[in-house]
């Protein structure tokens, strides 16, 4: 019976892939205007092996000034999470909600602390619903 208990475990949570760029400094950063900021969130799962799936969320964040940019951050946050015994309604519910949750606050940290690390202040991204999110695209998708 224990084999056919559900199972949901984190195997591992890392920084996939970061990115900054600053194609406009030095110039740019002597502007004395408030540059317009824009965030992209994505959220991506796939299987690795039998029951271990890697859910990765993605955040690409880029501010511009009189249309060119001040600085344009990518970064991918990933985990790896064993999930076995799990009915499959409930599989994309965890890789879409549960698996986000625990990925996104590391994220949201590496992009700070670059951003920072840059020289500018620090972009904070906002807590997200990721339940909300996964609902949405559920819907889009039925549609």
């Amino acid at each position: 019976m224990a084999d056919q208990d559900p199972v949901f475990q984190i195997q591992r949570v890392y920084l996939k892939e970061a990115s900054l760029e600053q194609p406009n400094s030095p110039e740019i950063l002597l502007e004395q205007e408030q540059p317009a900021l824009d965030i992209q969130l994505g959220v991506e799962a796939k299987p690795v092996a039998e029951g271990v799936y890697e859910v990765a969320v993605t955040a690409t964040v880029q501010t511009t000034l009189k249309e060119k940019t001040v600085f344009l951050v990518e970064a991918k946050q990933a985990g790896i999470f064993e999930i076995r015994n799990v009915p499959d309604e409930h599989l994309s519910q965890l890789m879409g909600i549960a698996c986000p949750q625990i990925v996104y606050p590391y994220l949201r940290g590496n992009v700070a602390d670059l951003i920072q690390r840059a020289g500018f202040p620090p972009v904070h991204l906002s807590e997200i619903n990721f339940q909300a999110m996964y609902e949405q695209q559920r819907s889009e998708q039925a549609q």
